[in-house]
């Protein structure tokens, strides 16, 4: 994973997603939804194998995106592994180190977090809502956008992106999110004109996309 990218999502990852996912909250747990405390007590003793580390990594990454229906007890197991991670971007990087799904949510969890505070930015609201005045539904958007732009927008893509996920569906999830970074690279140019502080943010949606493709093909 790139520094880039990661260094612009702050430290609360799972709280900026808690904001963006009411719409998902009355849902219910996917199949496989949980994580072995067994697991989680010999990580946190340093006892556990390198395969159970790899089974434990597939495990957080499966459970990260139904965050919002975990039980109390496992809501608990999951606050003290983080901890002893040292927080929540610790856990992305940790995430990040294993190959295939857990890797691949790592990266979309990073973009996720972009997305939210790029729908802050009126600037680049404003540049994506005058690429679509030209573009209504960019290339693979399709579906996931309402006619209308505005600070929701790019919320709503990073929320379809974490149902996705839920669902089990990772390569629509990846898909979904390659098309965002795409379309926000088409805009960075516009937005640093209306706001120099952006002028990162083609460099950034560049290293993202490289980020979530190469991660995708490993899934």
């Amino acid at each position: 994973m790139r520094e880039k990218p990661l260094s612009r999502i702050g430290d609360e990852v799972l709280r900026i997603r808690r904001d963006v996912s009411r719409a998902v909250e009355g849902g219910s747990a996917p199949t496989g939804f949980g994580v072995d405390q067994e697991l989680v007590t010999a990580f946190e003793a340093g006892t556990l194998s390198p395969a159970g580390r790899s089974e434990l990594a597939r495990q957080v990454a499966r459970q990260l995106p139904a965050h919002w229906s975990q039980s109390n007890t496992l809501a608990e197991a999951m606050t003290r592994f983080i901890d002893h991670l040292g927080g929540q971007r610790e856990l992305i990087v940790w995430l990040d180190g294993y190959p295939g799904p857990p890797r691949l949510v790592a990266r979309l969890y990073v973009l996720m977090g972009l997305l939210d505070q790029y729908s802050e930015n009126p600037a680049v609201v404003t540049a994506l809502r005058e690429y679509r005045e030209r573009t209504p539904y960019p290339a693979g958007l399709e579906g996931h956008l309402v006619p209308q732009t505005d600070d929701e927008t790019l919320a709503g893509l990073s929320t379809g992106i974490e149902e996705l996920l839920g669902d089990g569906e990772l390569g629509k999830a990846a898909g979904l999110a390659l098309a965002t970074t795409d379309c926000l690279r088409r805009v960075a140019a516009r937005a640093a004109e209306l706001d120099p502080a952006t002028d990162d943010m083609g460099e950034v949606m560049d290293h993202t996309h490289r980020d979530i493709r190469e991660a995708a093909s490993e899934s």
